[in-house]
């Protein structure tokens, strides 16, 4: 589980990559999990979906534990499911340090997001990209990590929408210091630059990785370009 330094060491080595397993070849996970390693890749994202919330299926629980011994990785789950308070338990054991519910599936989710922080995991909230950022405003505080959804939750391989960088900038405005601001959805070479500069410090990165034929050099060019765009802005 998370330790009290993991959030400022993330928060420190900013600006993090976090290759999404959503998009991984399952057929070889345990050599996926050694390449991100060689790549000194920090965080595997793990998007978990039920379909209900999202119209689509991935992975539960009990496939994140069976990784968890392959790696010293940081875990960060994003369940995307209904009921989040029903199921967190068995992602807290499953050994994620960050776990990230949306708003939309808990409209209440202080009591939720208390639990994760005594639990020892960071504890995150989601918002999609119909939703008005006022809705998360009055549990910000309780959040180690917010996410920005650039795209419609519930696929991968989606275009990034033009209007996230705005967002992220007024969510920006609304979270301290110490909070992790990430966003997810079609972030690549293109995409990536706007999101930095709108003030995101964490990225969730699926097909710009996974289908490029060598991941250390992806990830490092996407935290290079990321780090340029943050730079200008000082």
């Amino acid at each position: 589980m998370i330790d009290s330094n993991t959030k400022h060491k993330l928060l420190s080595d900013a600006p993090v990559i976090a290759p999404s397993m959503l998009k991984c070849d399952f057929g070889n996970l345990h050599r996926e999990v050694e390449l991100l390693d060689a790549a000194q890749a920090p965080v595997l994202h793990w998007d978990v979906m039920d379909g209900h919330f999202v119209p689509n299926l991935s992975y539960g629980a009990m496939l994140i534990e069976r990784v968890r011994p392959l790696t010293k990785s940081f875990f960060d789950a994003h369940l995307m499911i209904s009921n989040p308070e029903k199921y967190v338990d068995d992602y807290i054991k499953a050994g994620c340090d960050s776990i990230t519910v949306h708003i939309e599936a808990l409209p209440e989710p202080q009591g939720l997001l208390d639990r994760l922080q005594e639990a020892g995991v960071l504890p995150g909230l989601a918002i999609s990209p119909q939703t008005p950022l006022e809705r998360i405003e009055p549990y910000l505080d309780a959040c180690g990590l917010v996410l920005v959804m650039s795209v419609e939750p519930g696929f991968g391989g989606q275009s990034f929408i033009e209007t996230s960088p705005e967002r992220i900038r007024q969510l920006k405005s609304m979270i301290s210091p110490e909070t992790i601001l990430s966003v997810d959805g079609g972030i690549d070479p293109d995409t990536i630059g706007a999101a930095a500069q709108a003030g995101a410090n964490y990225f969730v990165v699926g097909s710009a990785i996974f289908n490029e034929p060598d991941y250390a050099t992806a990830v490092s060019d996407l935290a290079q370009i990321a780090r340029s765009r943050t730079a200008s802005l000082t």
